[in-house]
């Protein structure tokens, strides 16, 4: 079996499902291991956009099987909405996704908590998108009050609801929250109905992946958010509730390491991040303005407009060595394409000292003064080159400079949101 996966270097955003979706034709499962509706993955064939968060984006590919994991934090309503949003763009899902059963569900009362937790705190916001996944995951880590998709199904469902209603009910009255109290006879009504539409592609995702594993079927592991917002080792508090790394995949999946034999790491050709958080190269100026509408970056999930910057060559050569990268997949280069110059930043000064380390502590981070390599433009119209070695001498050089500055090979480039505008590598063509 050959497993290959997908990881964002950055703070997510980086348009892996569109990388996902061109790889897919070469592998047998597409597997969704952590995240949850906070994901936002766009992928765009010919005139259609496709938008989705929960499902896997190899779901266009009918022949591959899609597997949400029990990393995953399914939301009823959202994924069923991708499902519904899929069969009126044309895309037939029926014998091609499954759902684990292990997998944990977001319900009302974890949004009610998120929204109540961001409302009652006083430092920078954390980024959350609203969605009650890090309540869910706090749940899940809890364990009294977590329900997983299989739960739905059974006889005590009912009781279960009920019992966490009234658990909840207390707990948001003490966080000082203004909403109506939470109805367990209508949520119980509400999801009995998701359950029943989702009840066909639930299953044991567990044991189906180790015996795909041992059948030989070459399997793409789809990360969401980025390894900067991995709780454990990104830029914590200031991060999602999953390891959003390459560390995760085996612990979101249930699939064992030695089963992957390549990583891929996608970046942006420049730097984006969404809500709060220290951001060193990030460009509070009409630069930054002029990046942002050059690559439209506004959140898939939120409409939010993304923090932009510079690349940032010491966050992405840490994140690399955390996911076990060997390829770098570069994107937005047709962004690049419409400026002078360009920077790079190459190493972080804290405190006069210079580092090419990144900082384990956001307090440190904030400190960060970016010490940036400035890079000629090459100012071309690159969104109709097909072939990396036709890319304009400027925009190789660039290209090169962040294979050496992270230390690992740049084998797909983007120059658009289309299907045939990534070029990849002669080892790396689909």
């Amino acid at each position: 079996m050959s497993g290959t996966c997908v990881i964002g270097l950055q703070w997510g955003d980086e348009a892996k499902g569109k990388l996902v979706d061109l790889l897919t034709s070469r592998f047998d499962v597409v597997v969704r291991y952590q995240g949850g509706a906070n994901a936002g993955h766009t992928v765009v064939v010919g005139d259609k956009t496709y938008k989705l968060h929960h499902i896997p984006s190899g779901i266009l590919s009918p022949q591959v099987m899609n597997v949400v994991t029990p990393g995953v934090v399914i939301n009823p309503p959202t994924i069923l909405q991708e499902l519904d949003s899929l069969a009126s763009q044309g895309v037939k899902v029926a014998e091609n996704l499954m759902l684990s059963d292990r997998a944990h569900v977001v319900f009302p009362w974890h949004i009610a908590e998120d929204k109540v937790r961001n409302e009652s705190t006083d430092r920078e916001s954390i980024g959350t998108t609203l969605r009650g996944i890090g309540p869910c995951y706090g749940d899940k880590v809890g364990r009294m009050h977590a329900v997983r998709l299989g739960d739905m199904f059974r006889d005590d469902f009912r009781t279960r609801v009920e019992q966490i209603v009234a658990a909840k009910n207390r707990f948001l009255a003490a966080l000082g929250s203004n909403s109506d109290l939470l109805d367990a006879g209508a949520i119980y009504d509400q999801y009995s109905g998701y359950a029943a539409r989702l009840k066909p592609f639930v299953t044991d995702t567990t044991a189906y992946l180790l015996d795909a594993v041992e059948d030989g079927k070459r399997m793409l592991f789809e990360g969401a958010q980025g390894s900067l917002l991995d709780i454990d080792h990104g830029t914590f508090p200031y991060v999602t509730s999953s390891n959003a790394s390459g560390v995760g995949v085996s612990a979101g999946s249930g699939v064992p390491g030695k089963w992957i034999s390549k990583v891929i790491g996608v970046c942006k050709a420049y730097t984006t991040r969404v809500g709060g958080g220290p951001f060193p190269t990030e460009l509070k100026n009409d630069m930054g303005n002029k990046i942002r509408e050059l690559g439209r970056e506004y959140g898939t999930t939120t409409g939010r407009p993304r923090r932009c910057g510079w690349f940032d060559a010491v966050a992405v050569r840490y994140t690399s060595r955390l996911s076990g990268v060997d390829a770098i997949s570069l994107m937005m280069m047709d962004v690049l394409s419409q400026l002078p110059e360009v920077k790079i930043c190459t190493e972080y000064e804290i405190d006069g000292h210079r580092t090419k380390q990144f900082p384990s502590h956001v307090d440190d981070l904030r400190k960060v003064v970016p010490i940036y390599e400035t890079v000629p433009g090459w100012e071309t119209d690159v969104t109709k080159v097909r072939q990396i070695a036709d890319l304009p001498l400027g925009a190789r050089k660039y290209i090169d400079r962040v294979t050496e500055l992270v230390g690992k090979p740049v084998e797909v480039v983007s120059v658009g949101p289309d299907r045939a505008q990534t070029m990849f590598a002669g080892s790396m063509i689909p």
